[in-house]
């Protein structure tokens, strides 16, 4: 009986110990969820803020009471805002597109054929990884600017059609694959390039959704490149909009305005983690994990 009593005691206290732990969890989640939240919000509160009042702001207010949706008018008609909007879509689907074709076939070949020095192939591109990205920006500015390419689609794009670490993690994810499914394809008299097309392409799917919408995010907020590869306003990108707007839409620093355009700039990316959260989560992992 007292042994009993004891083990009820001990199960209680440690269910009080859970209970605290996970109170806890859920405070510092709640808490580190504000901070990483409050930035949004700030930009949300500051877009609807009239200019005349966020300027006579001396300390800033966490709230307003005269919501006003000039500034996303403001956004527009300051800076040809949509025809930004419609050169960042050209340059983010076609650099997309073609980065997984690129990507995909070399993860391929390093996966799955074997050719002479292979190996020291890969580690060469892997050492490229170690390179800063201010010396790759000057050397391709300097090879753009060579071909005669600056101010052109092809010069914003060329640049940015690979990635040493989206080729290392889908070659990763290939090599998960078992060896059997490709020595059977081969039995069956099936090409290398139907192999890749009909068996690894479908099963890694989650990680080729993974890097596709990492590549979209990364050419949405593309920023140092178009800014210097483009200086006529016929191919500038949203990031180079930002700037006009603060630089030359009214002749001064138009705050709210500017965050107007960030939000209008920032939903699409939002709306596609939102419904696309599960798969890049599934394809980092599968990705990270190999054996």
């Amino acid at each position: 009986m007292e042994n009993r009593t004891d083990y009820n005691k001990m199960e209680q206290t440690a269910q009080v110990k859970r209970k605290a732990v996970k109170t806890v969890t859920y405070l510092f989640l709640t808490l580190w969820g504000l901070v990483v939240l409050f930035p949004f919000y700030w930009m949300m509160l500051t877009s609807v803020k009239s200019y005349g009042a966020y300027s006579s702001e001396y300390i800033p207010k966490f709230f307003t009471l005269s919501p006003t949706l000039q500034n996303y008018g403001d956004a527009f008609t300051a800076v040809p805002l949509g025809r930004y909007l419609a050169n960042t879509v050209i340059f983010t689907l076609t650099t997309t597109a073609l980065m997984l074709f690129v990507i995909t076939l070399a993860a391929f070949a390093f996966a799955r054929l074997d050719f002479p020095g292979k190996n020291i192939l890969f580690v060469g591109f892997l050492s490229l990884m170690m390179i800063p990205n201010e010396l790759v920006v000057i050397t391709n500015f300097v090879t753009i600017t060579n071909l005669d390419m600056r101010n052109t689609f092809q010069g914003l794009i060329l640049p940015s059609v690979t990635s040493v670490f989206y080729i290392y993690l889908l070659k990763e994810n290939f090599e998960l694959i078992p060896d059997s499914l490709y020595y059977a394809a081969k039995v069956d008299g099936t090409s290398d390039l139907k192999y890749l097309l009909r068996v690894m392409i479908p099963i890694s799917k989650p990680t080729l959704i993974t890097i596709t919408i990492l590549k979209v995010i990364e050419c949405w907020n593309s920023y140092v490149w178009p800014r210097l590869i483009t200086d006529n306003e016929n191919y500038f990108l949203v990031s180079n909009g930002i700037q006009e707007i603060r630089e030359n839409g009214f002749g001064r620093e138009n705050i709210p305005a500017m965050m107007a355009a960030v939000v209008v700039i920032s939903i699409p990316l939002i709306v596609l983690f939102l419904i696309f959260r599960k798969q890049i989560m599934d394809g980092v992992s599968r990705g990270g994990t190999k054996g």
